[in-house]
């Protein structure tokens, strides 16, 4: 029984993970292109997925290469372009020079006005086109040493008869090719009276009056927010890139009058405190699946040993401790199950060749084997099963922690990544050009598991549980090999604590 269940989560462990990285592929082939070259949210809302919303979405124009325009704030040195007043990426220098792209981040036309910058400061900087018609600036104002912006967007008709003037905003613009390994981490998040939705973009939708928009991919995200006004919010796929913005309805603007839109943004890392101290409403970007609570309870905890001991690492380690503390009743009655379906493993192989004809003779006679040594051969199962859930919270958690990125413990450089003990200059088989010692020794620590808890069988059964014995060490260290170190440790650690007091179980029987 306990050889089945290891081999069933080891079969779902396998199928999560490939499911996981084949959702981003899979998407770019059930998605189909866009072709309509305007676009409406109405034929966006047609998608099975999106509600109705009544904004033109435009098509953003290519234009030309532009020299890019650099501007620093702080931590964050941001690329533009300027004939766009737009943000092309963002380079964060205290995150080991990560780089969030928005390639066309803030654009607030169709993409065919040619801006200028017209000033900048430490803390700010802008940007303005003008026609005989109209005069619009965009000025970016920076909060230091927060990840906080204002975006103030004002237009000037300088025409003697009113004019239209569109009202949107396009957030980024996300590289959805499968080649960009970012593509299965990338997440657009929606709000508005009702809900709050995450969305991947790799499909066209639509929101009507959406309150906050964000998109993210592993460790980063943008955030908007209107300062007022009614807007809806939209994914829109071309090709290989989807367009995530906001739009509203065209202004009409009288004779010599101006109008100006006000945005508040977030600019930063995927990181609690900094998005609450933005503003704690944006904090539901922060999102991990199915089993977010266990996943945001964990971050919490791991964050609150790491202030003890100022090492991500240890606080991993203290976290297996602790999860296996709380656990530790029921894994005690796991070991003692183990032991006695050990020492019932004989009778029951007397039993089935006994009844080997008979099935139901069989199974009648060994629950009533059970019975009367009070062995519940479901017992060992809980245990593993409760470890299920906060193991996958800790994988999605682990996978976006920023705090983690390039975190070390002992030999590990990065614990969202490998641990990578060993580097050669050529691929290995199966290996590849890394040695990662941690799933290894994982892996023999299973094994020795399975071996002290064998029980003495003869036959088929004998040989199923030799060659379980080698198959599910090799499964579970193939599937955790390229997994982040944190969560290999965290399994690591767990996996050594029940083996200690497995020897020590069956050294005192």
């Amino acid at each position: 029984m306990e050889k089945r269940l290891f081999l069933a989560i080891a079969l779902s462990l396998l199928i999560l993970f490939s499911w996981s990285a084949f959702v981003s592929k899979t998407q770019l082939v059930d998605n189909k292109a866009v072709t309509d070259k305007n676009l409406s949210a109405q034929s966006v809302a047609s998608s099975p997925v999106a509600p109705v919303s009544s904004a033109t979405i435009a098509e953003v124009k290519p234009l030309p290469p532009t020299e890019v325009l650099k501007f620093s704030s702080g931590s964050m040195d941001l690329s533009f372009d300027e004939q766009r007043a737009a943000i092309i990426d963002v380079l964060f220098k205290d995150n080991r020079h990560y780089t969030f792209p928005l390639r066309s981040g803030f654009l607030t036309d169709d993409g065919s006005l040619r801006f200028k910058k017209i000033s900048s400061t430490d803390n700010s900087i802008s940007f303005a086109y003008q026609d005989q018609n109209k005069r619009i600036t965009k000025s970016f104002t920076f909060t230091k040493p927060s990840y906080t912006i204002e975006l103030q967007v004002n237009v000037k008709n300088l025409s003697p008869a009113p004019i239209n003037v569109p009202n949107s905003l396009l957030l980024g613009i996300a590289n959805q090719a499968s080649q960009n390994q970012q593509a299965r981490y990338q997440d657009v998040f929606l709000v508005n009276k009702d809900k709050s939705v995450h969305i991947s973009p790799g499909k066209n939708y639509g929101l009507d009056s959406v309150k906050t928009l964000g998109y993210r991919d592993q460790y980063f995200c943008a955030i908007v927010s209107p300062v007022e006004g009614a807007f809806s919010g939209y994914i829109k796929k071309n090709n290989n890139t989807s367009e995530i913005g906001l739009n509203s309805s065209d202004v009409s603007l009288n004779a010599g009058t101006q109008i100006g839109h006000s945005y508040r943004i977030y600019l930063g890392p995927q990181e609690l405190a900094s998005i609450n101290k933005a503003n704690p409403n944006w904090s539901g970007i922060i999102y991990f699946g199915t089993f977010d609570f266990i996943a945001q309870l964990i971050l919490q905890l791991l964050g609150f040993f790491y202030g003890i001991v100022h090492n991500w690492g240890w606080a991993i380690v203290i976290l297996s401790l602790a999860v296996y503390a709380l656990l530790f009743p029921l894994s005690l009655k796991q070991m003692r199950s183990m032991k006695e379906m050990q020492v019932l493993q004989p009778k029951i192989e007397a039993l089935r060749i006994e009844y080997k004809d008979n099935p139901q003779k069989l199974n009648k006679e060994i629950m009533e084997l059970y019975k009367e040594h009070k062995v519940n051969p479901l017992g060992g199962c809980l245990p593993l099963l409760l470890q299920m859930p906060i193991f996958f919270a800790l994988y999605q958690a682990l996978m976006r922690s920023v705090a983690l990125r390039g975190a070390k413990f002992l030999w590990i450089k990065d614990l969202s990544e490998p641990d990578k003990l060993f580097s050669f200059s050529r691929s290995i088989p199966f290996l590849g050009s890394d040695i990662n010692i941690l799933p290894i020794l994982m892996a023999i620590g299973m094994f020795v598991q399975q071996k002290i808890s064998m029980s003495k069988s003869a036959g088929a059964a004998a040989e199923q549980q030799k060659m379980m014995l080698v198959i599910m060490p090799v499964i579970f260290g193939v599937i955790f090999y390229n997994m982040p170190s944190g969560l290999v440790l965290y399994w690591f650690v767990n996996s050594a604590l029940m083996l200690f007091y497995q020897f020590k179980i069956y050294k005192n029987a």
